[in-house]
């Protein structure tokens, strides 16, 4: 996602990265943020990076925003928050809502419903849940 550039989200509703891990092409739908983006990038020429970095005419690198996030982290005295914490907040708030885990099985490309629940903490909410109501005999 940190190589794209304006001309990849100006109008639209979805875009196409590959992804670094698999090398899989991920759509990624963005019609909730159209408008936001469409703010962020209004003055912008469309050669330019969605996500430019303050040095030179590149794009923010993967160890940039670890930096960010990490310098965010300590910003808010947290030590609960990474790289993957944004994924995993979409995820438990998507099945909160809608319940489906098989979507975000999909959406995550992971092998099975239990590494998705477990992924988003759903399944230690799930026990949690279930040992506060337990009473023996």
């Amino acid at each position: 996602m940190v190589k794209s550039k304006v001309e990849d989200v100006r109008g639209k509703q979805a875009f196409f990265i590959k992804e670094g891990k698999t090398r899989k092409n991920r759509k990624v739908n963005i019609a909730m943020l159209a408008g936001e983006i469409e703010r962020y990038i209004h003055e912008r020429y469309s050669e330019e990076h969605l996500l430019p970095s303050q040095k030179g005419n590149n794009h923010l690198t993967t160890t940039q925003v670890y930096r960010i996030l990490e310098s965010a982290r300590g910003f808010l005295g947290r030590e609960d928050i990474g790289t993957h914490t944004m994924r995993k907040t979409f995820g438990y708030h998507h099945y909160k809502q809608f319940k489906d885990v098989a979507i975000l099985q999909e959406i995550f490309n992971h092998s099975s419903p239990s590494i998705t629940k477990r992924y988003i903490g759903i399944r230690q909410d799930e026990i949690d849940k279930s040992l506060a109501s337990f009473r023996l005999g």
